[in-house]
Order: structure tokens, then C-alpha cells, then sequence
């Protein structure tokens, strides 16, 4: 590489750090004059890289939105962190499009310093994932800018939707949020023709159209991830379950997340109150405070045969207020669990 195509490709590195460089400043990182500075810069015109002229007394040059993305410059760490970040995130579900994910480190990798891609090489053989790739679909990326968009500005938002029978539909929504949790991508807000909240997965939505019209307002304290796990913990399924559970919120929360469990406080039994010893403290304690206290579990289920392995997991008192065929389960289970400790 010449000397002036490497300074010119040093000054783009530079303008790409942000904020406004003075030609003072770029003359002494390239070690050329002023005048030679103005003529890296109409380089980079030539490019169609939108270079900004700022006059005064603190002007200079800095980068402007363009049309087109620039070429970029990445230092070693920059472009490890931006690949980790591909990788990671597409095997996340993370990544709106895995196809784009894809290209986009291809493009990255062919051109990395062999000392780079060997650093990457053994952090990618050193990595092991959880999950397999590519476990749920991706949503369109236009959906899901387009989504983010209404939310930002508070616009209803026309869609076509397919529910999990298959059966597509046009709906409307004010979206209040953007919620990506295990691998998938959800949409959640209040549907202005029932007036309910609803919440609708990404790659289920096939088209997201701005509708004319005003905004809408979001309701104060509204938190977008706890609508959705709040929507999974309450969602109509076969069974109704309704568990009191002695312990703190962290205890319980460990095997049942809010995602599958409503939790609140509640007040002990009679049998429960009336345990001596380091029970009756419990019982009096606060839940969220490290104590332990009494709390009411609700959480649907189409089936029951996950839940005694779960309550047995959490070894803290509880009391099965419902469904009676969970108690039947639990107790068939335990006394597996027995005949398992007395075999020989």
C-alpha cells in the first residue's frame, strides 16, 4: 500500500473515532501539511464517504450521515468484538436476518490481518454454545425496523399475522415495546379495537405498516419484558395451578421463573402458622427481603407431569391448593424418589 492511499485510509480511521477533527490536529497524526489534509479529504468525497466541512474557531472535519455506509476501519479489538458479536448473537436468535448475520462476517473475515483471524480462529475453537443454531426462526428485519420505529414514535401499526394454527389476519396495535427472550422476538401492546393488551411474535408477522393518524399514550411504569413473561405465566392452557410455597422470591423464582409462575405474598394456613421452630420465623419474614415468607405460585400448564421433579427441585414446604390430580402425581413421585433410596 503507497504512503498517500495508507495516510488516506488513516484519516478515515480517524474521522470514524467521532466528534470534529481540526486540520491542525490531522496534519500532525499524518505528518502532511494542512493543504494536504483538504486533499485527503476530497479523496474521500471522491469515495462517497460524507465528509462535513465545520467552520470557525473549533471547526474542522467529522463524518455525516450518508446514503450508503462507508467503508469502516476496525482496530484488532473492534473487529473481534463485531464478529463475536455476529456469531453470538445469531446463535442467540438475536439477529434479525441469519442470512445478513452471515454475509456480514464473511465480508469482515476476508479482508481481517492473518494475526486477527488467528486470534479469532482460537477463540471460536475454544467456544462451546448451549443451544443449537438456529433453533427459532428470525424476523424479517424490515418488521422489526419497522416495529421500532412505531414504538419510538408512538404510531399504530397495521399487521399481517399467522397464529400458531396457521390462521393469518390483519390486526392493529399501538406497540409498546420490543422484547427478545430465549432465542425469540416478541412485539407487545394494546389492540385499540378490544382495548386489551396483546403481545405477537416477530417472525409470525409478515408485514408492519405505519397507520396515519395520532399517537397513542404508553401507560406510566409499563415494562414490556414483564407484560410478556406475565402473558407466558398466564396464558390458557389445560391445567390451572395454584401452589403456597414457603421461601423467599429468590428461592422460588430459581425453579419458577416468571416466564411459567405468577408470584405474590399471602398469608400462612392454619397448619402452615402453626409450625414451631425456624418456621414460624419464616412465616413471618418478608419474601423479597432474604426471610423466607408464605407465597401464592399461579401458573398454567397443558400438562402436569413436569411439575412434581420442579416442587421436589425447590425442597421448600408447599401446599397444593389445586388441581387435586397434581397432589396424586407428587405423591407417586415421592415414593419413587423412597423406593429409589431403599434399593440396594
Amino acid at each position: 500500500m503507497s504512503r498517500p492511499v495508507g495516510r488516506v485510509l488513516t484519516l478515515l480511521e480517524l474521522l470514524q473515532s467521532g466528534g470534529t477533527r481540526t486540520v491542525a490536529e490531522l496534519a500532525d497524526r499524518l505528518g502532511v501539511d494542512g493543504r494536504t489534509v483538504r486533499r485527503y479529504v476530497d479523496q474521500l468525497t471522491d469515495l462517497d464517504v460524507p465528509v462535513e466541512s465545520v467552520r470557525g474557531r473549533y471547526g474542522g472535519y467529522r463524518l455525516a450521515p450518508g446514503t450508503a455506509l462507508p467503508p469502516l476501519m476496525f482496530s484488532d479489538d473492534e473487529a473481534l468484538a463485531v464478529l463475536l458479536g455476529l456469531v453470538a448473537g445469531r446463535r442467540a436468535g438475536l439477529t434479525p436476518d441469519g442470512t445478513a448475520g452471515e454475509t456480514a462476517a464473511a465480508k469482515i473475515r476476508r479482508v481481517l490481518p492473518v494475526r486477527i483471524a488467528r486470534r479469532l480462529d482460537v477463540v471460536l475453537d475454544s467456544l462451546a454454545f448451549t443451544d443449537e443454531p438456529g433453533a427459532f426462526p428470525a424476523p424479517d428485519a424490515e418488521v422489526l425496523l419497522a416495529l421500532a420505529d412505531a414504538v419510538r414514535h408512538r404510531r399504530a401499526v397495521a399487521l399481517r399475522y399467522t397464529d400458531r394454527k396457521g390462521r393469518r389476519g390483519d390486526r392493529t396495535l399501538h406497540p409498546y415495546g420490543i422484547v427478545a427472550h430465549t432465542g425469540r422476538w416478541y412485539v407487545t401492546g394494546k389492540d385499540p379495537e378490544i382495548d386489551e393488551y396483546r403481545t405477537f411474535r416477530l417472525d409470525r408477522i409478515t408485514s408492519a405498516r405505519p397507520l396515519a393518524g395520532g399517537s397513542y399514550e404508553v401507560p406510566d411504569g409499563f415494562d414490556a419484558a414483564d407484560r410478556v413473561l406475565t402473558g407466558f405465566a398466564t396464558a390458557a392452557y389445560r391445567y390451572e395451578v395454584t401452589l403456597r410455597i414457603q421461601g423467599t422470591v429468590e428461592q422460588v423464582r430459581a425453579r419458577l421463573p416468571a416466564s411459567v409462575a405468577s408470584l405474590e405474598e399471602c398469608a400462612p394456613g392454619d397448619d402452615e402458622g402453626d409450625r414451631g421452630g425456624e418456621g414460624d420465623e419464616g412465616a413471618e419474614g418478608e419474601g423479597r427481603g432474604g426471610r423466607e415468607s408464605w407465597l401464592r405460585a399461579e401458573l398454567r400448564a397443558q400438562s402436569l407431569d413436569w411439575l412434581p421433579p420442579v416442587l421436589a427441585s425447590l425442597d421448600r414446604p408447599f401446599v397444593i391448593e389445586g388441581p387435586e390430580e397434581l397432589r396424586g402425581l407428587v405423591a407417586e413421585f415421592a415414593e419413587r424418589l423412597a423406593s429409589f433410596a431403599r434399593s440396594a
